[in-house]
């Protein structure tokens, strides 16, 4: 099959930022007065998941009258620390990245928070190889409908979505289009249409196509 544009989740597939996220997380409990605090291994369970899902899970515990505030806390926090922590890059990102850009228009699409592919794009130098982002955190929308969304206002037809877990693999489906399982990442997937170890293999492969 034929491409004419890359979309790409970004946690646990383009970086791995969950240490840093666990410092935002721990900071806006500290800065509400509870004594929680989320470990590595707590936000793992949840990567790939929009932002409400993980808040309704970790702090179930939050009155109603404070969801709000937490949401809040939780936006500040992470524009102010994670453009200064950032992430890990996967092997092979930094080198392969600029030139799939080269050959295909690329896009992301993540159920981060509004500002989480800025901070991303920012931290990591790769801004100028992308065309177009967006995120459940800016629409509400799951990742097909963002898919959808950016299909069209950019005009392309024949996209593959590059994600590690199953909830990506599904949610592209849902969009009707291909996905391709990076299996270095934070999840499985049982019916991705393609599969790939590490990113350098990624990248040959469309580049070959």
């Amino acid at each position: 099959m034929k491409f004419d544009s890359l979309i790409f989740d970004m946690d646990g597939t383009l970086w791995d930022a969950v240490d840093s996220y666990v410092a935002v997380w721990n900071k806006t409990f500290e800065s509400m007065g509870y004594s929680v605090s989320v470990s590595r291994d707590d936000l793992l369970r949840y990567m790939g998941k929009p932002l409400d899902e993980i808040v309704e899970s970790i702090a179930s515990f939050l009155p109603s009258g404070r969801t709000g505030e937490f949401y809040d806390r939780l936006a500040r926090y992470d524009s102010e620390m994670m453009p200064v922590l950032g992430g890990r890059l996967y092997p092979g990102v930094a080198e392969w990245f600029p030139r799939l850009a080269e050959r295909y228009a690329v896009y992301m699409v993540s159920n981060c928070g509004p500002d989480g592919l800025r901070n991303f794009l920012t931290f990591t130098g790769l801004a100028e190889y992308v065309t177009d982002t967006l995120t459940n955190g800016e629409t509400h929308l799951p990742k097909s409908g963002n898919i959808a969304l950016l299909a069209l206002r950019n005009g392309f037809k024949s996209p593959v979505y590059i994600g590690d877990t199953q909830g990506d693999c599904d949610q592209a489906h849902i969009a009707g289009i291909p996905m391709a399982h990076v299996t270095y990442g934070f999840g499985e997937c049982r019916d991705a249409d393609y599969s790939f170890s590490d990113f350098e293999s990624l990248a040959r492969f469309l580049l070959e196509k």
